[in-house]
């Protein structure tokens, strides 16, 4: 419960210090005339005033009233509400997605710092971040150094692609890829999810986007944060802010958006589907399969090469059991440390010039219709196979091909037993969960290769 008495001191230490921030001019003013009195008093019968206009000049520069309004002028509640209000409604809008994170718990790990790093890079003459640094998708390293906030520091990350990066190694080494190789049809299942983002790539396109535009705004689609913010720093950096806070909003709505397109596309008698206990998967078979994904992926799609590769390289430590320390590390301190660096660093890119556009309500509204089409990919291939296949999968668990690991199996789990209270989907779910992550790494491989 909220304590309103605490609340209540809070904004009373808050006003007692604006107060004193108001107050200080005037002290300050009064001893430096009382000082320069003195002075004079001592000195008068020796110094005779002989330039009137310095003598004005000095007292001007001591003026009370006009202390006080400039003071006011460059504080940031004056530029908010009279030279700057898009920047207001950004700190209201970043303020919602704190209540999002932090009250509904809506992706929280990630939407928290996002929603405050917006809020930082919005507060008027913070100079936290300078968009004008990267300018035209290029860092200006002659004005950097001298320019650069705390903020712009911690961005290079984003923009050397080093954050999305060692992200996939600590998801790689919290994912175990054993329903997938128990069920390599699930392969299947995940490459379909994939659809959304060329469906809604080539709907950006109709509605007047850039291609590399919309690249970054379908791979929503693949309801992957890190690779969406990895291929959006390459293709079409001045978006980040509006497609990663897409990207989590909407991954954090997945039960909400999927459960409707999946009882949409299913009988009932389709989700009554019970599906065989999956195989045992050998130790070998999981040290083996990194490093075989990692070769072949490489081959084929070399531009996959950087996200696959080090999704692999997580796995690997994590299967191969002789460096513990190292896969505990990547799966707790170095993951968590990334993400909030990723967090503030793209949240600060939300500024209310590049936010408050008619470019974010459609990117908006894009990213609904790219999980729309990534969950109906998925279901209709899980129906199709069944028509050539003795042992009938249950349609439902297609919809997880989507990639958001582990949400979008549940909600395959959710809705099956809501059909069958005796089904247990989340195994089977997790072959086209996990392939969907590898999935939307590929699909940004073949995005950046066309548009990069």
């Amino acid at each position: 419960m909220i304590d309103i008495k605490s609340i209540k001191k809070v904004f009373l230490l808050i006003f007692v210090l604006a107060f004193l921030i108001i107050l200080s001019p005037l002290i300050n003013a009064k001893s430096v005339n009382s000082a320069d009195n003195k002075q004079i008093n001592t000195t008068e019968q020796t110094v005779v005033p002989t330039d009137n206009s310095a003598n004005s000049a000095q007292d001007k520069g001591f003026d009370v009233k006009e202390n006080l309004i400039k003071f006011t002028k460059d504080s940031g509640i004056y530029s908010l509400f009279t030279t700057n209000w898009k920047a207001l409604i950004m700190i209201i809008v970043s303020c919602f997605l704190l209540y999002l994170a932090i009250v509904k718990q809506y992706e929280p790990l990630l939407l928290l710092p996002i929603a405050f790093g917006m809020l930082l890079s919005n507060m008027p003459g913070g100079g936290m971040f300078t968009p004008e640094l990267f300018a035209e998708g290029k860092i200006q390293w002659a004005d950097f150094f001298a320019k650069a906030g705390l903020v712009d520091y911690l961005y290079l990350g984003v923009k050397f692609g080093i954050y999305p990066c060692l992200i996939f190694i600590g998801i790689g080494a919290m994912t175990d890829f054993g329903p997938l190789i128990a069920n390599p049809k699930s392969l299947m299942l995940g490459a379909a999810a994939q659809l959304g983002i060329f469906i809604t790539y080539f709907i950006a396109i109709a509605l007047g986007f850039l291609p590399q535009e919309a690249g970054s705004i379908g791979i929503i689609g693949g309801a992957d944060g890190p690779t969406a913010i990895y291929l959006t720093s390459k293709l079409a950096p001045h978006l980040l802010g509006a497609i990663a806070i897409a990207a989590y909003s909407y991954m954090a709505l997945i039960p909400v958006i999927q459960p409707p397109i999946m009882r949409a596309l299913t009988t009932s008698k389709e989700r009554k589907i019970v599906m065989k206990q999956l195989r045992t998967v050998s130790k070998k078979e999981k040290i083996i399969f990194p490093i075989v994904i990692a070769v072949v992926t490489s081959l084929i799609v070399p531009s996959a090469t950087t996200l696959i590769g080090c999704l692999m390289l997580g796995n690997l430590l994590r299967e191969a059991g002789v460096v513990e320390r190292l896969s505990k590390m990547v799966q707790n301190e170095l993951i968590n440390i990334v993400t909030l660096l990723l967090g503030i660093s793209v949240g600060a890119t939300a500024s209310a010039e590049v936010f408050l556009t008619e470019q974010t309500i459609k990117i908006i509204v894009l990213g609904v219709v790219a999980f729309g089409f990534g969950t109906t990919g998925g279901v209709l291939i899980a129906k199709f196979m069944n028509l050539f296949s003795k042992e009938k999968i249950n349609p439902l668990i297609g919809s997880a091909g989507i990639s958001a690991v582990p949400m979008a199996a549940r909600v395959s789990q959710a809705e099956g037993q809501k059909a069958n209270p005796s089904n247990f989907l989340l195994m089977h779910a997790m072959g086209p969960n996990v392939a969907g992550v590898i999935g939307s790494a590929i699909a940004a491989g073949l995005l950046l290769s066309f548009l990069g």
